[in-house]
């Protein structure tokens, strides 16, 4: 097992998410991922991260699978500009590499923006870690556990 699927494992854990994470096959977009699972696009909870353009920081916007970010409307909430987050940054902070990155168990846990449109949701499926790996959930618990905050953030 992967440190980061590991570091998944225990967070979902910790936070009493009886779920663990399921290999799934590598899932390159969240409709490849719906598919695996069986569920709507909408129902994958995908792990966007920029950096803020002031602070430096990785900022987390965790989004419905068929939303996507709008770049001023992130920036307002952040309260700064964001721009693109390099792999370095996102490994040096989250602890993941781009494709698997969780909304939980980061080393260095970000500042995190959650889509309202998740919460249409029974169960959604994040990340564990890797390409490989998904979690199901509660949109509840997940907005929880992640410490994000809701916020208007996608295009549309």
């Amino acid at each position: 097992m992967s440190k980061s699927l590991k570091r998944v494992t225990r967070a979902l854990l910790e936070a009493g998410v009886e779920t663990g994470p399921v290999e799934t096959g590598n899932a390159t977009t969240a409709q490849m991922a719906a598919d695996l699972v069986g569920c709507t696009i909408d129902q994958i909870a995908k792990s966007i991260i920029f950096r803020g353009l002031t602070s430096g920081a990785a900022l987390l916007f965790v989004t419905a699978g068929g939303n996507q970010v709008d770049d001023a409307r992130a920036s307002a909430l952040a309260g700064e500009p964001l721009g693109k987050a390099d792999a370095a940054l996102i490994r040096a902070q989250t602890g993941f590499a781009i494709g698997g990155v969780s909304p939980v168990g980061h080393l260095t846990p970000p500042r995190a923006f959650f889509d309202p449109r998740l919460m249409a949701f029974d169960r959604v499926w994040a990340a564990a870690g890797t390409p490989r790996h998904l979690f199901a959930v509660a949109p509840d618990v997940l907005l929880r556990i992640s410490g994000a905050e809701l916020g208007d953030f996608t295009a549309g």
